[in-house]
């Protein structure tokens, strides 16, 4: 019998698909999770790990996860003391209209704290250890004042400006009144948009959460009781609710977003970022910040 040429070439190309098909399976198994492989009704897991600084590749997972039909809820894993004001917001955004299309089921670690808080708020559930530590509702401005040194060593700053207060929280001089006005109206301000963030997510009165937003911690265990969670338990409890919440028989399938391995220069880079960050514990970065820095 004669071979057709035709079959014989989509029978080769079938099996070199399964082949290499399989091979990643079984290699996302051996060295990490599997990401996007595993079919049916799936929840999805994001993870905010540190200091928040940047929101870009958080925000493309909450899109991506939102728009996959087979993604029936996600699970938002926090371990962070905050951060950049605006990445905050922005992953806030993002987690807000996700919960209206899917069930957000917030696991909270050892630390969601200021801006770790905030980007929890708008999910469905939010679930917390009993020794996680929570709060810290409330924004920061830090600036460093080097006039005296500078004087010891002989070296004095002249400054050119357009306006009166184009140099406010220049490192060089005092810092006037009126200034720290303007900076307090400014602190202000963000601080409303976060408690009225707080009350809207968590349906509070708004009173209640200013009363409770005077920048203190609270523990997993404390925040339950005055309703900043909603129950206590770890990242499965959050994984089992996530599946139920997205009507998921039986235990869920679990996926993460896919890891990309960085080049050398650019682990050098961020490892070097890092360990910057945690020498200064970001208490000199300048901006507005949703941080804890007890972390």
């Amino acid at each position: 019998m004669r071979k057709h040429p035709f079959l014989m070439a989509l029978f080769l190309v079938g099996c070199v698909f399964v082949f290499f098909f399989v091979s990643v399976i079984v290699l996302a198994l051996i060295f990490g999770r599997p990401t996007t492989f595993p079919v049916g009704e799936k929840v999805a897991v994001v993870e905010i790990q540190g200091v928040i600084d940047s929101s870009r590749s958080l925000m493309e997972q909450l899109v991506d996860y939102r728009e996959d039909p087979t993604v029936k809820a996600v699970v938002l894993r926090v371990n962070s003391p905050g951060g950049a004001v605006g990445p905050a917001q922005e992953i806030y955004e993002e987690v807000k209209k996700l919960a209206r299309d899917k069930p957000v089921v917030v696991s909270m670690g050892t630390v969601a704290a200021s801006g770790g808080y905030y980007v929890a708020v708008p999910a469905r559930r939010i679930l917390a250890n009993p020794g996680t530590l929570t709060g810290s509702i409330g924004v920061v401005m830090q600036f460093t004042n080097m006039e005296e040194l500078l004087a010891k060593i002989g070296l004095k700053s002249q400054v050119v400006k357009s306006g009166a207060h184009k140099d406010i929280g220049s490192a060089t001089r005092e810092m006037t009144d009126e200034e720290k006005n303007i900076l307090q109206g400014l602190i202000d301000d963000v601080h409303l948009q976060f408690v009225s963030a707080i009350a809207e997510g968590r349906k509070m009165d708004l009173k209640r959460v200013k009363e409770l937003a005077d920048g203190r911690i609270y523990t997993g265990r404390q925040a339950l009781k005055i309703g900043l969670v909603d129950e206590l338990g770890n990242l499965q409890d959050a994984i089992a609710l996530a599946g139920k919440m997205g009507g998921i028989q039986g235990k869920p399938q679990v996926i993460y977003p896919e890891r990309h391995r960085p080049d050398f220069l650019r682990y050098l880079v961020e490892e070097s970022k890092a360990r910057l960050g945690e020498v200064l514990s970001n208490r000199d970065l300048p901006g507005l910040q949703f941080v804890w820095y007890g972390f």
